[in-house]
């Protein structure tokens, strides 16, 4: 189970999300993205949106972003290959987006199905246009968050946050 201090930046980084306009959150259920996600349904001025494959996510930030809302989309590195044809929507449309990617496959990883699309995640994020952003230490989520959202938001681009699994933890393989 997790402490309080190591789960402590997922609270930071919800507050930052927060303060910067984020009213929208798109998510696949994720045990990465846990504190997010239930922080946001708690939260009665975020609309928290569960979807049933993350390229739905990609198009409710197109539509966010169209209705004048800010909308990041949560979820897992096997998710990303979900998304391709969907980032062509945000590259020709030039839309901004952000999405915060719970890294599988790497550090730690017992799941041998993870590796696949773990190892590809970046390559193919960058392939469509997406520039990635990667953390490996619970001291860079708020500076480098925060420069993502700066980087989707101000200067419209499409951002990943690539949250490492040796931030979020290795899940056990039994």
């Amino acid at each position: 189970m997790a402490t309080q201090h190591e789960t402590g930046w997922q609270h930071d980084l919800y507050d930052l999300l927060r303060r910067k306009g984020i009213t929208q959150i798109a998510y696949v259920p994720d045990a990465g993205h846990s504190i997010l996600i239930d922080r946001s349904l708690a939260d009665p001025d975020v609309h928290s949106i569960p979807l049933t494959t993350e390229e739905e996510g990609v198009a409710l930030a197109a539509g966010a972003d169209l209705g004048g809302a800010r909308a990041i989309l949560l979820m897992q590195s096997s998710g990303v290959g979900n998304c391709i044809n969907m980032l062509s929507l945000i590259k020709g449309a030039r839309v901004p987006f952000l999405t915060l990617v719970s890294m599988r496959g790497d550090f730690g990883e017992g799941n041998p199905w993870q590796f696949a699309m773990g190892q590809a995640t970046e390559a193919v994020l960058a392939a469509m246009g997406v520039i990635c952003l990667r953390i490996e230490r619970r001291e860079d989520v708020i500076p480098v968050t925060s420069a993502a959202l700066t980087m989707a938001f101000k200067s419209g681009q499409a951002i990943a946050v690539l949250l490492s699994q040796r931030l979020i933890g290795a899940k056990p393989f039994d």
